[in-house]
């Protein structure tokens, strides 16, 4: 939880710092790149340097911190001595970016993602990270692409490399897996200033408005409302994700819309309908993200060992929490559906009854 909290203030510093430049832009030039790849270098060079798990707490007014030269001097004695210390080879990683020292922290990060076996995913955004800094990368590609993409694929919700890999598929014009990317970044509850970044980059991706926290509901013929069956403009299923069990386009009926006066949460539930607590899977998003196509896995399990993947059904429930919690409560809106994989993988789920 540590980790993923330091993740997402450094994805906040770094949305910070470059979207303005970027939205005039459109396209990742260098003096993005260094931004963010300088960004994110200081963040962690501030936490490796000042508060190290290593280091001893509590410091009086008198102690001050210890020189650099002589930290990073102790450290490459320790690797020395003991060339397996795959944590030691992270920091000092580390702590040659916080020295803008990119191509000895490639050095270190390699060594590290050796001793890993390449299967740690932070490990491989950290080392794309310092290539893109060595190279003064233009744009994300090559083997800083390739890292993004592996990291995903050993850990679908790695934050840095969704943002990352969105911003790579974006330069190269695939719009669509930039979009889907960050989406998925959006099911993860970034922070609220965050969110409304992305949002805003992914409507204009996607071709549609983006409905604020506090606007009012809105009008009969907004995409977020779903249509009645039969009507032309009802939406076909989305296309199926091919590293998710079920894939699913949510969206509000006109009535629940009508009914719905704030930007409460979305949850998306797999649940089994003989078993329904704990749930199998859950992700969560906003009323103001709907219609939203939205992707379950075995990543989004609740229970270790009781993964998405070996259920041959399950129950699909989508639910607008006016309480803000997962638990169902007196007028909440809800859909749901009955998901057999192995038939069809990609459905298309309406919010339209209310719990009484």
């Amino acid at each position: 939880m540590f980790w993923t909290v330091i993740v997402v203030l450094c994805l906040a510093a770094v949305l910070f710092a470059v979207w303005p430049i970027y939205k005039r832009s459109r396209r990742l030039t260098p003096l993005l790149a260094g931004i963010a790849v300088f960004t994110v270098a200081l963040s962690a060079g501030l936490y490796n340097y000042v508060d190290d798990p290593g280091l001893p707490s509590g410091r009086s007014d008198g102690d001050e911190l210890p020189d650099m030269d002589i930290v990073m001097a102790a450290l490459e004695e320790r690797l020395q001595n003991d060339p397996d210390d795959v944590n030691g080879w992270k920091m000092l990683g580390r702590s040659y970016m916080t020295m803008r020292q990119p191509g000895d922290a490639v050095a270190a990060y390699e060594k590290a993602m050796e001793l890993e076996q390449g299967k740690v995913a932070q490990t491989q955004v950290d080392l794309a990270l310092a290539i893109l800094a060595r190279d003064e990368a233009r744009v994300i590609d090559g083997r800083s692409a390739a890292l993004f993409e592996s990291a995903l694929a050993s850990e679908p919700n790695n934050q840095p490399a969704l943002f990352y890999s969105g911003t790579a598929a974006a330069s190269r014009g695939d719009i669509e897996l930039a979009a889907s990317r960050w989406e998925t970044l959006l099911g993860l509850n970034p922070p609220d200033n965050i969110r409304s970044i992305l949002e805003q980059r992914i409507a204009e991706w996607r071709g549609q408005p983006v409905a604020s926290a506090d606007s009012s509901p809105l009008p009969a013929d907004h995409p977020a409302i779903d249509k009645p069956a039969g009507a032309e403009t009802t939406a076909a299923p989305p296309p199926a994700d091919p590293d998710a069990v079920v894939t699913a386009r949510v969206a509000l009926s006109e009535t629940a819309l009508s009914s719905i006066k704030s930007d409460a949460n979305v949850f998306l539930i797999a649940r089994d309908p003989k078993q329904p607590s704990p749930p199998i899977a859950v992700s969560r998003v906003r009323v103001s993200e709907l219609p939203s196509v939205i992707s379950l896995g075995d990543a989004q399990s609740m229970v270790a060992g009781r993964a998405l993947s070996g259920f041959e059904e399950f129950e699909l429930l989508a639910r607008v929490s006016l309480s803000g919690g997962p638990a169902a409560a007196s007028g909440d809106w809800f859909g749901s559906m009955i998901v057999r994989p192995a038939d069809a993988n990609s459905v298309s789920l309406s919010i339209d009854q209310q719990v009484p």
